[in-house]
């Protein structure tokens, strides 16, 4: 099994993941206790999904018992530019380094499908199951039993060897596999990532309360924002890469491989103006292929108005004053309040 081990790490490499290591399914016994404390908490806010079958999500072995390894597989989409830039370019959105390209869950889940059905060739008779995000699975503890990385105090993954600009995918497999060593704090003293939050979304290190994250109020919530919040997101119209950026570890960070991570001349850095003009056909054909398109037309132009109320420059007010009478009670109200900021 340990040369079987090796080719299959190989074959990831040839895929244009980074890295590949492997733990059992049962490696994670903290995962379920911190999962539950979150939703004790209330830190998940409206993502429901996350409160439903906190079994599996805990123990992988309940999502499918017969399940022996779990090859946990990194890639990198390191942005070439420093993605706290445009948020001085108060008249532009600032959209999340990892949906300005083409949309991660496809190109990685075909990746990894390419090495299952690798594995699946060399042993007849296994079984395997893909994920990347695509199922209650929690795949940060994984990658650290897997000795991937560990979950920084922003709670994401970091890699000494890849910084923390990753996605993750997992391949679950009946094939018992040599497993490896789980990879070690190495935050040390470090508050970077909590320090710089805009929102103070870290009640604690190693702990994010949802509700106050960006990335989970532009994408994830439904419905007008808390005002008291809204002058913080700044202009960030799509997630946030703050703690991400700031990470001193991203000094090793890995060159993305795939050029369709890449952020494209549509979505990169746009005019608050130009994306406040777009009706919902527009907006589907502009964001056709990006995970950004998934959130719909009017949650988008809700964090846009808040991006043009944010933005202290009164010529931006022609943008918004059209939404005053829109459809959707959330953007006309989002105009109403880009407006009197504006004034």
């Amino acid at each position: 099994m340990t040369d079987l081990k090796a080719r299959l790490i190989r074959t990831a490499l040839a895929e244009g993941f980074v890295a590949a290591r492997v733990c059992g399914p049962g490696d994670i016994p903290q995962a379920a206790d911190r999962l539950r404390a979150f939703l004790d908490a209330g830190y998940h806010g409206q993502m429901a999904w996350m409160a439903e079958r906190t079994a599996w999500r805990g123990d992988p072995r309940a999502l499918w018992p017969e399940a022996r390894s779990v090859v946990m597989l990194a890639e990198s989409y390191t942005p070439e530019h420093d993605p706290l830039e445009v948020l001085g370019q108060r008249d532009r959105g600032a959209i999340s380094v990892y949906a300005q390209g083409r949309d991660y869950h496809d190109l990685v889940k075909k990746r990894l499908k390419r090495v299952a059905r690798w594995l699946v060739a060399e042993v007849p008779g296994a079984e395997v199951k893909v994920f990347v995000d695509t199922a209650p699975v929690m795949e940060k503890p994984l990658a650290q039993a897997a000795g991937l990385g560990w979950q920084g105090k922003h709670t994401n993954l970091v890699s000494r060897e890849m910084g923390n600009w990753v996605f993750l995918g997992a391949i679950f497999t009946t094939v018992d596999l040599p497993r490896d060593a789980p990879e070690a704090d190495h935050c040390g003293s470090c508050r970077a990532c909590l320090d710089i939050c805009p929102t103070a979304a870290f009640p604690a290190p190693y702990r994010l309360d949802a509700r106050r994250c960006i990335s989970y109020l532009t994408i994830e919530h439904k419905g007008p924002v808390d005002p008291a919040l809204r002058p913080l997101l700044g202009n960030r119209i799509y997630g946030c890469d703050d703690c991400l950026a700031v990470c001193p570890w991203n000094k090793f960070a890995v060159t993305a491989r795939e050029s369709r991570y890449a952020a494209s001349d549509a979505i990169g850095a746009p005019p608050l103006a130009e994306l406040a003009a777009l009706d919902d056909a527009a907006f589907r054909a502009r964001f056709s292929g990006s995970p950004i398109k998934r959130i719909g037309r009017d949650r988008f132009l809700r964090n846009v108005l808040y991006a043009i109320g944010n933005s202290g420059d009164p010529g931006l007010a022609e943008a918004a004053r059209p939404h005053l009478d829109d459809p959707d009670a959330t953007v006309a109200e989002a105009a109403a309040w880009a407006l009197k900021r504006l004034s």
